[in-house]
C-alpha cells in the first residue's frame, strides 16, 4: 500500500513519539487550531494514521490518547496520565513562549540512580530541569531527590551536555518542582522553584518584574529563587 505523509502528519508522528501519550485536544490546539473546523480535522487524520498503523490509540479515556506505534505502555496503565501530566506543562509553557530543547523523561547521568527529571527544556531562555508531582511525598524524599540534583551538580559532567552555550560557560538548569503543596527542601547550590503551575511562575516573575520597572522594589539576585527569565 503506498501513501504520502504530509509534512504535518509527520510533525504529529514525531510529537507522539516524543511525548509517548498525546491527547485529541492537545492534537488539535497544537496542530489543527487555525482551521475552520479544527476537532473534524484532526479527528479525520488522526484516523488516517491510525488505520495506516503509524500511531496508536486508547480509547480508555475521552478524549482519544493516541501513543507511539511501539509504546510498551498498557492502554489502561497510569503512565498516560503521568505523560498527559508532562504534556499539560508543555502546552502552559507554549502559551507564553515556545520552549527549546525539550526532552521529556531526561537521563543526563546516562547511569541508573541518577537525576530523571519528567522534563527538560530551555524556556524564555533560560534552562529548567522540571519535576511534576502528582502525588505527596514525604519531606525526606523530595530532599533526597534535591540531593541527587546537588550530585550532579557537583560532577561538573552537566557542563557537556549538547544543549550547553559554546560561547559562554556553562549553566546549571533551575530545578522547578511543580506541585500543589509546598516542601521544606533547600539547597545551597542550585536553584528550586516550587510552583503549581507555569502559569504561576509566569505571574510571579511577570509581578517582579514590573515591581522592579516601577522602581517600588529593588529585586535582588537571591529573591524569586534567583532565577533571570525573560520576559518579553
Amino acid at each position: 500500500m503506498s501513501f504520502r505523509l504530509s509534512q504535518r502528519d509527520k510533525d504529529i508522528i514525531w510529537f507522539i513519539n516524543q511525548f509517548r501519550a498525546v491527547d485529541r485536544d492537545s492534537l488539535v490546539d497544537l496542530f489543527f487550531k487555525q482551521l475552520k473546523s479544527p476537532v473534524n480535522a484532526c479527528n479525520s487524520v488522526m484516523v488516517r494514521l491510525y488505520r495506516l498503523g503509524l500511531v496508536e490509540r486508547t480509547q480508555q479515556y475521552s478524549p482519544t490518547v493516541y501513543l507511539p506505534i511501539d509504546a510498551k505502555m498498557k492502554k489502561n496503565s497510569q503512565k498516560i496520565l503521568h505523560f498527559l501530566s508532562i504534556l499539560d506543562i508543555y502546552k502552559q509553557m507554549c502559551s507564553y513562549s515556545m520552549p527549546k530543547q525539550v526532552i521529556v523523561e531526561d537521563k543526563p547521568t546516562g547511569r541508573k540512580g541518577g537525576i530523571e527529571p519528567d522534563l527538560f527544556c530551555i524556556f524564555k531562555g533560560s534552562p529548567f530541569w522540571i519535576e511534576i508531582q502528582r502525588n505527596q511525598y514525604s519531606e525526606q524524599k523530595m530532599q533526597a531527590k534535591i540531593t541527587l540534583y546537588e550530585e550532579f551538580f557537583f560532577s561538573d559532567e552537566w557542563k557537556a551536555l549538547h544543549w550547553q552555550p559554546e560561547d559562554r560557560a556553562a549553566i546549571f538548569p533551575s530545578v522547578i518542582l511543580i506541585t500543589p503543596v509546598r516542601y521544606a527542601v533547600s539547597s545551597d547550590h542550585i536553584r528550586i522553584i516550587q510552583i503549581a503551575s507555569i502559569h504561576e511562575l509566569m505571574q510571579k516573575y511577570k509581578s517582579a518584574d514590573k515591581q522592579k520597572r516601577d522602581g517600588r522594589s529593588k529585586v535582588s539576585s537571591s529573591s524569586s529563587s534567583g532565577i533571570k527569565i525573560n520576559l518579553t
